[in-house]
């Protein structure tokens, strides 16, 4: 490993968590940086440190104050925090994302320890240009920006979304190997409508309505213009974004910068990639997934980033025909089936608006008429998969795919318990929040979870690598394929559609060659084609152990 270089020394030094070692500092370096008398006299090293942090987490059972003592250890030790999270990945990632995460975000003002990221509001415009560069590092591989207009299904927390975008680059790191000194989590703050926080009086974020139209549109154009000036090369993130912002950055922005929007397409390739494994399980070939009948329950940025992500994979890697692709699919928005004659509704949903069926059929009488083999809950409303609905789904199907997607656990449309009993143990099941174990007439089934982490890392990964000028579809497509092979024959043999979550890196990197691949073949890469991919991604990929730290002088 490569020494680190810094003209810090003493607490300088230990007060900066990318380069802290804590107690496992030796003793050499003790003298040559200045810190002996500033840390206890015993040398500790990773292994002791780990020991006692997982001691400390084992006495704190709330997972909110498990929250705080991981966030407080990443304020001082870096590597040390990403060390024990990659590790304990499967316990870990549901404290530092969904859904300890959502209940953070709620209370962020209040939780609020010390900076981390950068904040741009509306009254920035025409300072952005310059703010960027009171960031201090001139190299940033990924940014994760939110407007926190809508965080999981929690609404508007306005500047309290830092939380979101501050998880998710920690799973950036622990699953795609991104160096932590290469992130950027941020918050644009155009006020919030959430009458709550308005009126809260530790609220951190602007006291003011959002702002909208042209005015936030120009808003977030300096913030793009800007950052991409500062870092050419960075990956723009988009993350919690209410529609119909969500889809109109995305498509103003993905031909012209390298941007990506998790909750569009990370959704719709993971779902995607569940899909494709559970065709798996039940002996289909991938290629017939247009033979399904695909029920979406969430007509909003995720459920359209769903289907618009099953359709283009049906398309472009399977070659179904686009009338085919779309005929497979059944769109339900708050008000029932998108059917014939409805009117008012969106582009994108216009795509897979049904003209054979009546408009707002509920989602029961949808499942009596259509007989899906797959129901997609993408809808934020608890309980929406009720006993009714997926045993008139079992009646025609004998194998369903069931997988209710919302977080946090609350929203999601149905329970692993409910969906196990109500089709006696024969569906294949995946929710967006974990579910533990349930034992059914005597079987013992392990629910997976449809997790984004298993696609964004990796994808992160391949575009900072490559250098990739834009993230395609077809980029997309290939991630979904590459997440559906990554199965073992023991974990298709098990039910899982989604790997070990405890196999996260070996995941990412597979993800990564595929996208890496791609992007190659569309002419999308700044970088020449390795000899080897696996190799070159590895390479690139940041492992959490302490390197040796020598002082330079200005």
């Amino acid at each position: 490993m490569e020494p680190v270089l810094t003209r810090k020394t003493g607490t300088d030094l230990l007060n900066d968590p990318l380069r802290n070692k804590g107690t496992a500092w030796p003793f050499e370096e003790r003298d040559r940086l200045g810190l002996r008398g500033l840390v206890p006299p015993a040398y500790s090293g990773i292994e002791e440190q780990k020991a006692r942090v997982l001691k400390r987490l084992d006495i704190v059972q709330d997972p909110v104050d498990r929250y705080n003592t991981l966030a407080a250890l990443q304020d001082r030790n870096e590597t040390l925090f990403y060390n024990i999270l990659i590790e304990n990945i499967r316990t870990l990632a549901p404290i530092v994302y969904t859904p300890t995460v959502g209940e953070v975000c709620k209370n962020y003002s209040a939780l609020y320890r010390r900076a981390r990221g950068m904040y741009f509001s509306i009254r920035d415009m025409g300072q952005m240009n310059a703010m960027v560069y009171n960031w201090d590092s001139d190299e940033v591989d990924v940014i994760v920006v939110t407007d926190g207009s809508r965080v999981l299904g929690l609404g508007d927390l306005g500047a309290q979304g830092m939380g979101i975008a501050i998880g998710k680059l920690a799973l950036y790191v622990a699953g795609g190997g991104i160096h932590p000194h290469r992130v950027l989590p941020i918050t644009l703050d155009v006020g919030t409508n959430n009458e709550e926080l308005l009126n809260y009086p530790l609220y951190l974020g602007l006291r003011q309505r959002r702002a909208t139209g042209q005015a936030y549109y120009d808003f977030v154009d300096e913030f793009i213009t800007a950052v991409t000036h500062r870092w050419p090369n960075v990956l723009i993130q988009f993350e919690d974004f209410a529609n119909p912002h969500a889809h109109n950055l995305l498509e103003k922005y993905r031909y012209q910068h390298l941007v990506f929007n998790d909750d569009i397409q990370g959704t719709g390739a993971v779902a995607t990639a569940g899909i494709l494994a559970a065709l798996k399980i039940k002996g289909v070939n991938i290629n017939q997934l247009h033979k399904e009948r695909i029920v979406i329950v969430g007509a909003g940025s995720a459920g359209l980033g769903v289907a618009n992500s099953i359709a283009h994979t049906m398309m472009q890697e399977f070659g179904t025909e686009p009338p085919v692709a779309f005929n497979s699919f059944y769109m339900l928005d708050e008000n029932g089936l998108i059917g014939r004659g409805k009117e008012n509704i969106s582009f994108t949903q216009r795509a897979f608006q049904r003209a054979d069926l009546d408009n707002e059929l509920s989602l029961l009488e949808t499942i009596k008429r259509v007989k899906p083999t797959v129901i997609l809950g993408l809808s934020g409303k608890g309980g929406l998969f009720t006993e009714e609905v997926i045993k008139e789904m079992y009646k025609n199907c004998p194998r369903p795919i069931i997988f209710p997607m919302s977080n946090p656990t609350h929203h999601s449309e149905c329970t692993a318990e409910q969906a196990y009993e109500w089709t006696e143990g024969n569906c294949i099941f995946a929710s967006g929040s974990p579910f533990d174990p349930i034992t059914y007439n005597g079987k013992t089934f392990y629910p997976s979870q449809s997790n984004n982490m298993f696609i964004f890392p990796g994808l992160g990964l391949a575009a900072s690598a490559t250098k990739a000028k834009r993230i395609s579809y077809r980029m997309l497509n290939q991630a979904a394929i590459a997440l559906a092979n990554s199965l073992t024959p023991e974990e298709l043999a098990n039910g899982s559609v989604f790997p070990s979550i405890d196999r996260i890196r070996e995941v990412s990197l597979e993800v990564a060659v595929a996208v890496s691949k791609q992007a190659l073949d569309l002419g999308l890469t700044r970088v020449p084609k390795p000899s080897n991919w696996e190799k070159f991604l590895t390479d690139h990929m940041w492992i959490p152990h302490y390197a040796d730290v020598v002082h330079v002088r200005d």
